[in-house]
């Protein structure tokens, strides 16, 4: 194995200490190749630098294997980056990008600069022909990110598109058959349903763009979006799309029928008299399961309950399941928690990213259920006309990589579904990033008051402050309580989305105190002024463990970024709800009791206890997205055996 750049350092000797040494050393010898090549590259001029991408894209349409070329691509994009938006990759992003073309996920810390690490395995695998995509959060980072890297790939002679929501239909099969195409796995997957669609559609006739088409003739919107043959794409944030929506299911609905319209009187019947049963007497909830079961108390209660005219015909067994629903999202869908109302509807509150699911519907009725609890318009439970799963959709590419900051947690589920090894790239800089002693209070009272202080006094030093809160009632109660003390703030979350990137981008200036709902930052630096690293940096707050240790990670990830100096510290109280989530009601209420009258004391030598809940939350996670697809995959077999699509509804 050749010398180690300097620019890895010793952090990649560390590394190879792991499981993946072996691919970091083969790789190894490719940044050296990329590296020799660089002096080469720079005397090219930039109509030198375009001819030579140009005779890349002919090896490799010709069927030179892309890893022959990779050497040349790699260096060819650093010095396309370095002249068109003053950016040079660092070795670690080379390092980086060599791992994501071999179908690897990546994990970069924060502010390492993933945006500018894609460019180059998305260069080369573009050198097919065959297209590549890069799939990210949402539109306003699709767009972003295609802008600014935008100016490298063209200067090699590159077309770039982008997908974005409410889209044309003609522009986004333009943004298609571009060389690189930016855009959102939910419209990814939404157009590759609507083209399952319109291939049905001309196999049974009802349209003529198959005539169309044998005439060479170009039909507005009477064509398929997609290539037909998905060849690559490289997921940012990957541990959140791949895992945490994998089985999130992406459904174009069917015409509704009219049995399905009286469903909506049944929805707000069973909304109306849910605080009429009461736990173990009229019905019976499994905290483990999350389920609810009616008891024979409550269902006689629920047989003799005044019911509208429009229910006349609604079956028992179905007036059971009405109320169960209610009763189920009653008690676990809670309003600014998993929700917001906003211009009369109900908007899915994303747990991990605390990003609004636009367009995200719950399934099995819940939405409605939600929709009547709330007194919005309940839209309709349509059948479904054609639907794949986010898993299912990614499953279908030739060639798949990722990158985000926090996946070795989950290297194993990655592996086992999607065959990507998981890779930590080191830091181009060393951490300087300090953990303070975690604090666990006795109530939740004492702990935001904890915080506040903490915050006052790092405040008046100039420190900028980031706290993150697991929902958003939670940064709202935090706000209200910075604001009665004098401190000035912003506050992020999904009711403020739209300043997102201001809020973040601005985060690290002096005195500056943001609190955050779960997405401190995704996609824009906290950049800090030198006064601002003079005095230690950006300080984050962990104001409660999150479902995922990867949340926590990410929030934590802020600071410390490219060398920066940064701390942060967590905090936890004896009430908090992770507890419940692992153990029940029983278990939390026993576990708070221990801290009642004891508003002074300190219960850290309970914080194994926290983690240990964290570990079983999430493995609960794990079973219940490996149950979900499971069923996904029998599904589709069951479908296939039949001769059907299995991402079509035969009925419809």
């Amino acid at each position: 194995m050749g010398a180690i750049p300097s620019g890895i350092g010793r952090s990649l000797d560390r590394l190879l200490i792991g499981t993946h040494k072996g691919y970091l050393a083969r790789w190894s010898y490719e940044l050296d190749k990329i590296n020799a090549l660089e002096p080469e590259v720079q005397k090219l001029t930039d109509k030198e630098l375009r001819k030579k991408s140009l005779s890349l894209r002919y090896r490799a349409r010709s069927g030179e294997p892309l890893s022959r070329l990779l050497p040349e691509a790699f260096a060819l994009v650093r010095e396309a980056a370095v002249r068109n938006i003053g950016m040079r990759h660092f070795d670690v992003q080379m390092l980086g990008g060599i791992a994501i073309f071999n179908n690897s996920i990546v994990e970069m810390q924060t502010g390492e600069g993933k945006t500018l690490t894609a460019t180059s395995p998305m260069y080369l695998h573009a050198l097919s022909g065959k297209g590549a995509m890069l799939a990210t959060v949402n539109d306003y980072l699709a767009a972003r990110d295609a802008e600014l890297m935008g100016p490298v790939y063209k200067a090699l002679g590159m077309k770039i598109g982008v997908i974005q929501t409410q889209q044309p239909t003609p522009q986004r099969r333009d943004a298609y058959q571009c060389d690189i195409t930016y855009g959102t796995a939910k419209e990814f997957g939404f157009d590759f349903l609507r083209d399952r669609l319109l291939l049905r559609r001309i196999r049974e006739g009802q349209t003529d763009l198959l005539g169309a088409m044998l005439e060479n003739k170009r039909v507005n919107n009477e064509q398929p979006t997609q290539r037909e043959i998905p060849y690559f794409c490289l997921v940012d944030e990957a541990d959140s799309i791949l895992i945490d929506e994998a089985s999130t299911p992406l459904i174009i609905s069917a015409l509704p029928t009219e049995e399905q319209k009286q469903e909506v009187a049944a929805f707000k019947w069973a909304a109306d008299k849910v605080y009429e049963f009461v736990e173990d007497e009229d019905y019976e909830y499994d905290h483990e399961k999350k389920t609810v079961e009616l008891t024979r108390k409550g269902r006689l209660k629920a047989r003799q309950l005044p019911k509208p005219d429009e229910m006349a015909t609604t079956g028992l067994f179905h007036v059971y399941e009405y109320v169960q629903r209610a009763i189920k999202v009653d008690r676990e869908y809670k309003l600014d928690q998993q929700y917001i109302v906003r211009d009369g509807e109900i908007v899915i509150v994303d747990e991990f990213t605390g990003r609004l699911g636009e367009g995200r519907k719950w399934r099995d009725g819940i939405h409605q259920a939600v929709e009547a609890k709330e007194g919005v318009e309940i839209t309709v439970a349509t059948g479904q006309a054609a639907r794949i799963t986010v898993q299912d959709f990614f499953l279908r590419f030739e060639h798949l990589g990722g990158m985000t900051g926090t996946a070795w947690a989950s290297k194993t589920e990655l592996h086992k579904i999607y065959r990507c090894h998981v890779i930590p790239v080191p830091t181009n800089r060393p951490p300087r990033r300090v953990k303070l002693e975690t604090l666990v209070y006795p109530t939740e009272k004492a702990k935001w008051l904890a915080i506040v202080k903490e915050i006052q006094e790092l405040h008046a030093m100039g420190r900028a402050v980031l706290i993150g809160t697991r929902t958003i009632d939670k940064s709202e109660i935090l706000s209200s309580l910075l604001q009665k003390v004098g401190i000035e703030h912003q506050v992020l979350n999904a009711n403020h989305i739209e300043a997102e990137a201001g809020i973040v981008a601005d985060a690290g200036q002096w005195g500056k105190v943001t609190v955050s709902t779960n997405m401190a930052g995704r996609g824009t630096d906290i950049r800090l002024p030198e006064e601002v690293l003079q005095i230690g940096g950006l300080h984050v707050i962990c104001t409660e463990l999150h479902e995922s240790a990867r949340i926590d990670r990410q929030l934590i990830g802020r600071c410390g970024r490219q060398g920066d100096p940064g701390s942060y510290r967590q905090y936890l109280s004896l009430e908090d709800e992770i507890i419940e989530k692992a153990y029940g009601p029983k278990k939390a209420n026993k576990f708070a009791a221990l801290g009642e009258g004891a508003e002074d004391r300190l219960f850290n030598n309970k914080i194994r206890k926290f983690y240990k809940a964290q570990k079983k939350v999430e493995k609960k996670s794990y079973r219940s997205r490996k149950t979900m697809l499971y069923f996904e995959k029998e599904r589709k077999k069951v479908q296939k055996g039949m001769g059907q699509d299995p991402y079509l509804d035969s009925t419809n």
